[in-house]
């Protein structure tokens, strides 16, 4: 049987007539809140507004610390209504984020383990992020730590709390044995960074999808030593010192305005892109990693037209022209003096040229119904190379791993469809 909760008239009457000094203080908080509820703030002074930020901000601080130590004993409450803790309780009460009640919870806990950071907070002399930081640092010293060093590592945190924010407390946090235990200090550091590391690794991810209109999105998750080199690159592609004409380069060539900062990167990592040396990158889809256009010649060389890309997306003829000047972008024009695309039985393996020139001809993977793109696909020999097959375009077909499989698989036979297609059918 559920138990209604109180109203709020019935929860302030009960505290006016309760004995418990917190219950007083919580019902005189809120009789001095309702006489201030409709005061104008518009009208104070510069140094009133400036006190009763203060004054405010402090008093929030000490009256958050109060709520803190209830919730520490307030296992009970949980318990009589099968809540996980007294904080998801809360949670569940006063329509909380789950994460500001996971805070909270941990808050409420450090301050149970840390006496100098539960009574400092109580006193407005921490902010409640000041001892979140404080408490985790404390909790993240090694096991060997003495306690006369843990209690020496808390007080000096808590008297630099009056200098520092977050921030800085958790940078001093990390390096607090330096200051009161040097001798275990470097190896404790060295486990922090070490784990930190790992799990940045282990958290590294890059996910992207498409926005329309020609625009892309990325979102990129790395380590920071990573995301500190990649920066570093691409701020030296960006930075306005970087070309005696940068006040040129760096404007909109249509408006004229200064390209903002974060659209600069943008463009360095583009440029950055474009220029990588394919020829030193692994081999994706048995070549060079490159994009291979499908565009008329004429169109090429003019400017004009639509290509198209091994990917399936679609660009002006204009912008491929821009981009065949890189090696990130291959102009699909076989049979040149410079390529051979029939090397007979000199090679078993067909070359990048001729996997090129397949990409172009089947488009993806040429089992019938299978759509995988050419970039996954895998070069297979109708006639099989041991069996007198001969590494030319004509004797080459891409099928994907799975159908190459089954190509070589021998309680599988198939047959070429009049489109090319190959059908397979299992043998009985």
């Amino acid at each position: 049987m559920s138990v209604s909760a109180p109203s709020v008239a019935d929860m302030s009457q009960s505290a006016h007539t309760s004995t418990h000094p917190v219950l007083r203080c919580a019902a005189e908080v809120r009789d001095a809140l309702d006489a201030v509820t409709e005061v104008s703030a518009t009208y104070l002074t510069t140094e009133t507004k400036r006190l009763a930020l203060l004054m405010l901000s402090r008093e929030a601080h000490r009256l958050q610390a109060l709520m803190l130590r209830v919730m520490a004993a307030s296992d009970d409450v949980a318990a009589e209504s099968g809540a996980r803790s007294p904080a998801a309780w809360l949670a569940h009460e006063m329509r909380l984020d789950g994460a500001e009640a996971r805070r909270l919870e941990r808050l409420a806990d450090g301050m149970e383990r840390h006496a100098a950071v539960a009574t400092a907070l109580g006193a407005g002399d921490l902010a409640p992020g000041q001892a979140e930081v404080i408490a985790r640092a404390l909790d993240d010293l090694p096991a060997e730590v003495t306690p006369a060093v843990r209690a020496e590592a808390e007080r000096t945190l808590v008297e630099h709390a009056a200098d520092l924010d977050p921030r800085g407390l958790r940078i001093l946090g990390r390096r607090i044995l330096e200051v009161v235990a040097p001798g275990v200090a470097d190896e404790h550091e060295r486990r922090l960074l070490e784990a930190d590391e790992h799990r940045a690794r282990a958290a590294a991810q890059i996910t992207t999808r498409r926005l329309g209109g020609g625009l892309s999105r990325a979102v990129v998750d790395l380590p920071d030593s990573t995301m500190d080199v990649w920066v570093s690159q691409l701020q030296a592609y960006a930075s306005p010192r970087r070309a005696h004409l940068a006040d040129v380069a760096w404007r909109d060539p249509a408006s004229g305005e200064r390209v903002p900062y974060a659209r600069r990167l943008a463009q360095a990592f583009a440029t950055m892109i474009e220029h990588l040396p394919t020829e030193a990158l692994p081999q994706h889809g048995g070549t060079s990693v490159s994009v291979l256009v499908n565009v008329d010649l004429a169109d090429l060389v003019g400017g004009l037209g639509v290509a198209e890309l091994s990917t399936g997306e679609r660009l002006s003829a204009g912008e491929v022209r821009r981009l065949a000047c890189n090696a990130s972008i291959v102009p699909v024009v076989l049979g040149g003096a410079s390529e051979i695309l029939d090397l007979g039985r000199g090679q078993r393996l067909f070359s990048p040229a001729q996997r090129r020139a397949m990409a172009r001809r089947d488009g993806g993977c040429r089992a019938e119904g299978c759509d995988i793109p050419a970039a996954w696909t895998e070069a297979h020999h109708l006639q099989p190379w041991s069996r007198g097959g001969r590494t030319d375009l004509a004797d080459g077909l891409l099928l994907c791993s799975f159908h190459h499989h089954r190509a070589h698989d021998r309680g599988y036979e198939s047959s070429r469809l009049p489109n090319g297609d190959v059908r397979f059918h299992r043998r009985v």
